[in-house]
């Protein structure tokens, strides 16, 4: 029998919230936390809307929670990742604890993408002299830089780990630490992931690409717009989701609140594209009937699916195919959204996000909308347009979580309401 893992503590700072509450609340409302971007930079650009990380309706001061000297030890995402972590843990009660379960206790939260910023500062600095760069400019870069933070921080001597799979990093950061405590590495992981890429650089280099919203810059609430016929690229969101999981026993006998169960975790490589995903959806199949073996459940037995769907004409389409490829008949009571309409694309912060949302789906009974979904490509499927719905079902409320990366790489959660 294997240990098995559940969730105790979430920390969420989004564009939709600065903290779990806030973030949860706007969801299942159907509110978009997508703005105009502000600035001369951003006015030549195709894309000029994004979802940034808010605090009293203005835009994140890392200023008002960290020191000048601990900032200049961080990246931005590292900040985020610092602040969602310790929400979690005060959530977990796990902010004090003794030094037997701090041995036992490992982290690991990942990033997509390092601060294109800095480096281009920081290129700059060299050319006025050595002496002007940064002796904290390679930690303030590094992949591993947020988990190794949050470990320094607490004292958290357990597996130390960091993802860096493009969009699917979050989900493999909380898959890999459903393993770790599965497998009796670690009692407790603190996991997730971090993103702060927005900048004129970031945007104009994903317009290149052809993979942003380009059609909604005066109207940025209706840019992120996942299965809808209009959708024409994703928005890009900041910010940082980390969990607490842990395993069952350890968390019953502190007397913890249990968010959800991790049932299982499936991962699979296209072998296909740079960019896009492969045209028959096998990689994305792979990954969710991965997870549901690896649960040791049915395909009956899921009731929600949390897409990635990134509100782009290819992949969302793909992803839908997928879907109704792997559940076929089971398609009729299945439900399907993406939260990505309301927050964005948080890059390698998306899977643990949106993780945080299937979470708190299965938990309280609620299914969160897809916002902006009006014109519906597929009509078969229940994708939870505009408003939340209710979770109606006799068994026990099962979601899958997929997200999926560049370079190919896909991963898929199984999250269980706990009983």
């Amino acid at each position: 029998m294997h240990r098995r893992v559940v969730v105790t503590g979430i920390g969420v700072l989004s564009p939709v919230g600065a903290n779990l509450k806030e973030s949860w609340k706007a969801i299942i409302s159907g509110k978009s936390g997508i703005t105009k971007l502000e600035g001369q930079e951003y006015q030549i650009l195709p894309c000029r809307i994004g979802g940034l990380v808010k605090q009293k309706g203005c835009r994140i001061k890392l200023s008002d929670h960290f020191t000048k000297s601990e900032l200049k030890t961080m990246g931005p995402a590292t900040a985020f990742a610092l602040l969602a972590a310790k929400e979690a843990l005060e959530d977990a009660r796990l902010t004090s604890v003794d030094d037997s379960t701090k041995t036992r206790t490992g982290v690991a939260v990942g990033m997509g993408m390092v601060d294109l910023e800095d480096i281009c500062a920081t290129n700059e600095a060299l050319k006025r002299g050595y002496n002007q760069v940064s002796p904290f400019f390679v930690p303030r870069i590094l992949p591993n830089m947020p988990a190794g933070q949050i470990s320094i921080k607490y004292g958290f001597r357990g597996p130390n780990h960091a993802v860096s799979t493009a969009c699917a990093t979050g989900a493999h950061a909380v898959g890999d630490s459903f393993r770790f405590i599965r497998s009796g590495d670690a009692d407790i992981m603190v996991c997730g992931g971090a993103e702060a890429c927005i900048s004129p650089l970031a945007i104009a280099a994903f317009c290149r690409l052809r993979a942003l919203s380009t059609s909604y810059n005066d109207a940025p609430e209706e840019g992120s717009r996942p299965f809808d016929k209009l959708r024409d690229g994703f928005v890009m969101g900041e910010g940082s989701a980390v969990l607490i999981l842990e395993e069952l026993q350890h968390a019953l006998n502190r007397k913890a609140h249990i968010y959800a169960e991790i049932l299982g975790y499936g991962l699979s490589g296209d072998a296909s594209h740079l960019t896009a995903p492969r045209p028959d959806g096998t990689g994305a199949i792979l990954a969710m009937e991965r997870a549901v073996k690896d649960a040791q459940i049915e395909l009956g037995d899921v009731g929600y699916v949390n897409a990635h769907a990134t509100s782009t004409p290819i992949g969302d389409a793909i992803e839908v195919k997928a879907i109704k490829t792997l559940f076929g008949e089971h398609c009729k009571n299945l439900a399907i959204s993406s939260t990505k309409g309301a927050h964005g694309h948080l890059l390698g912060a998306a899977g643990n996000l949106e993780s945080v949302f299937a979470i708190k789906a299965v938990e309280e009974g609620v299914l969160p909308p897809t916002v902006n979904l009006r014109d519906i490509e597929d009509t078969d499927l229940n994708f939870v347009p505009i408003r939340s719905q209710k979770w109606s079902t006799i068994k026990k409320r099962v979601a899958l979580k997929n997200a999926f990366g560049f370079g190919g790489t896909n991963a898929c959660l199984c999250i269980s309401q706990f009983v």
